[in-house]
Formats: C-alpha cells, structure tokens, sequence
C-alpha cells in the first residue's frame, strides 16, 4: 500500500512540474486549446544592439514567464535565412522586419495580421509612432509589424585630424561645400578626408539627393529620379570625391565598410546612420579621437536627413501566437521603447521616446541625430520592389565610382532600368 501511494505522489509531482513548465493557450484560429512552451524565438540581425534587446527582453520575462531565446544573423545572411524559414515553414516566432522586405512576405501571407490584437490592446495605438514608419508595416489595409525604431544620419569627424590641419570642427552651418573643402584640405598620405561608398546610400547620397531638389522615385512609385538633373549632380558630388582623392576609391570600399575605415583613422569625416552609434562609441580609436556632427545643408540652408525604421513582425504560422504577440506588444509600449533609448539600442519609434539616447554613451553627444529631426525627414525610398531596382542601381554605380563612365550616362541606364522594373510591380 506504501509503494502505491508513493507511485501515485510521484505521478503527480510529474505531472504538476509538466503543467508548470508549459502554458495553456487557445489557438485563435481553430478555437482549440494547445499546450505551449513558455518561449518563443526572436530573431534580429545587428549584434550590438543585442545586449540592449536582451535586458529589454529580459524585463519582458520577468512580467510574464516567457523566455525568449534572440538569435542574430549578420543582415547579409538575415534574408537567407527568414526566406528559408518562410519556404520551409519554420520562420522565427518574431522576427525584425525591414521596409525593403515588408511587402514581399505580406502579400505571400508570411506574416501575423496584427490588427484586430492592436485594436484591443491597452498598451499600443498606432497614433503614438512615427507615421511613415507605421504606414510601410500596412498591406492591404492590415497591420504586419508594429514599429521598433527610426533612424537618423549624422558626421562623424576626427578631431585629431582637424587639428593637425588648423581647421574649425564641423558645426550646424556647415554646408557641402564645406565638407568638400574640408575633405580636400584633410586628404593626405595617411589618410583621406572623407568616406564616399555606394552602398552607404541612405547615409551619404541620398540625403543630398533630396536636399538639393532631387528625388529617387516618385511619390506615386511609378517613375524613377535617377535622370532627373539634380540627383544626377547631387551623386556627381561623391563621384568627385573620388576623383579628387578627398575619398577613397571604390577597390577600398566596395572590400573595407566606412566604420571600419573611421575606427582605423584611415578617413577623417564620414555620414553614419543612428544604428552605427553602438558601434562606434565602443571603439577606443574613436572615444579619443572623434565626435559627432549635424548633416551639413545645402547653400540655401536646406538640411535632409533620410530616415527609416524597422519594425517588430511574428510569422503567420507560429505554433506560440499569443506568446508572440506579448512580446511585440511588449517591445513597442512606451515603457520598453523608452528603454530602447536609455540603454543605447537606438532612436525609438514611439515618438518622444528618444531622449535620453542622446546622453546614453559616456564623453558622446549624439544630440545631432535628435536634433536633424526638427528639419526635414524624408522617408526612405521604396516601393513594391524595391530590392530589384536598389540592387541593381548600386552595381551600375560602381562605373561611375571607377570612372569608366559619367555619371550621367550610369544614372540615364538606372533610370531606364528602374523604370521598367516599377512598370513590372
């Protein structure tokens, strides 16, 4: 009789610790209660954001008991990964999405519908984020993704080289040709004045792109600016920098990014984006030697910065919806969008939220990156596509990076291209 009831007292402790471990929760599709493991995949690709992303979601635990388990892929192997995922059905529970990519995975219906969760939720309203960031997370009147941050581009200088050339540090008057002037005057043997690389487009050529009048596509996303004669200047002016031997050619920096080049000392100037801040203030190079400046303007007075923002998206197909959905509803409250910035994620989407980034690196002031918000924002460039005419606009460039072309006639092909490409969407 003993051993029975002792039998019987260990079936129950098994069967409470297995109650314990899991959570019961009603599938909202089939009306059906399933048994789910308290943790749920989140799925991110910049690896210095992640200890910030970790004590947020660590925060997010300790409210709820749901573990998430971050798994970072560097962005160029990101997409791989989630389109293998999406083709064999094991996307992340939660994953960062991107404004290149959003449409793609919610017209093949990848992605949870967030609408009806936000509707009800007490913690997110859509009003309290940056519109466009809002807006480009929507696909057929739906909600896929709710915003996680914005960005913003600032210079980046090195004041020991302006010193060395008895020259006056980047202020909030300067303009372009400012930069120029100062990049030809700090080119030397050891190092060039300034960073100018394709693939930085949203932090360098773009924004003079639209300060100076120009435009990538238009509003309508039916026609491309690449031939339009102020953008073809505004791209002309960092093919100069080339030229002038003010910026490192292209067989440098199509091989070496520009963060690597700046940490190096091996350029004196270059435009960065919000996101490269947590890199950046953790380089020792960089904490002796550099400081952040405002993007400079265009003569008449004219300051644009590009911004864009990612957002927080769950897979159509998770088996841990509700735990998903606590999680992104989580990320994007106040309360962890504040934390964002406190703890030097970045900018955060939640409007008004952002302050205290500014501060949060010590013997930094990031301020500029808050500050250029008060001038023009302009949204990242997109469309249906916009991968195909973005990629391909970036290779044909590199004839006009060389010099084996003008960069008129390069711009005159990508239009072409462009064009047929946003005929085809």
């Amino acid at each position: 009789m003993r051993k029975r009831i002792i039998s019987m007292i260990l079936v129950l402790t098994l069967l409470l610790l297995t109650v314990v471990g899991c959570t019961n929760s009603k599938d909202t599709k089939t009306g059906e209660t399933s048994t789910k493991k308290k943790s749920i995949t989140l799925a991110i690709w910049d690896k210095v954001q992640e200890p910030g992303i970790r004590k947020i979601c660590d925060d997010f635990t300790e409210k709820t008991g749901i573990k998430v388990d971050i798994q970072i892929t560097p962005w160029d192997q990101y997409w791989t990964m989630l389109e293998a995922g999406a083709t064999g059905g094991s996307l992340p529970d939660v994953f960062w999405m991107h404004v290149r990519e959003i449409e793609k995975y919610a017209r093949a219906d990848m992605l949870l519908d967030l609408s009806s969760r936000i509707e009800q939720s007490s913690e997110i309203s859509l009003d309290n984020y940056f519109e466009d960031v809002t807006a480009v997370y929507q696909y057929d009147g739906k909600q896929y993704a709710i915003p996680k941050d914005i960005d913003t581009i600032a210079l980046w200088y090195n004041k020991t080289h302006f010193d060395e050339a008895g020259i006056s540090y980047p202020d909030d008057t300067w303009t372009w040709e400012d930069l120029k002037t100062a990049a030809e005057t700090l080119s030397n043997d050891e190092h060039k004045g300034f960073g100018s690389r394709i693939k930085n487009y949203q932090e360098s050529w773009y924004n003079l792109v639209y300060g100076n009048g120009g435009f990538i596509i238009n509003e309508g996303k039916t026609k491309s600016g690449f031939d339009d004669p102020k953008t073809v200047e505004s791209i002309e002016y960092f093919v100069n920098l080339v030229k002038d031997g003010s910026s490192p050619d292209n067989t440098v920096t199509a091989e070496t990014d520009l963060i690597a080049l700046f940490e190096s000392g091996a350029i004196s100037m270059s435009l960065m984006g919000s996101w490269t801040a947590g890199e950046l203030t953790g380089n020792d190079y960089v904490k002796e030697n550099c400081a952040v400046a405002s993007i400079p303007m265009t003569e008449d007075g004219t300051r644009v910065s590009i911004y864009n923002g990612l957002g927080y998206a769950a897979a159509e197909n998770t088996e841990n919806e509700e735990e998903a959905w606590a999680l992104i509803e989580y990320l994007g409250s106040k309360e962890a969008q504040e934390k964002q910035a406190e703890y030097g994620v970045t900018l955060s989407a939640y409007q008004g939220a952002s302050e205290k980034w500014a501060s949060h690196a010590e013997g930094f002031d990031l301020s500029p990156y808050i500050d250029v918000m008060e001038d023009t924002l302009v949204f990242y460039p997109h469309s249906t596509n916009t991968t195909a005419w973005e990629d391909m606009a970036m290779e044909s460039l590199v004839e006009a990076w060389n010099g084996t072309k003008s960069t008129k006639d390069v711009c005159a092909e990508i239009a072409g291209k462009m064009n047929t490409l946003l005929e085809e969407e």
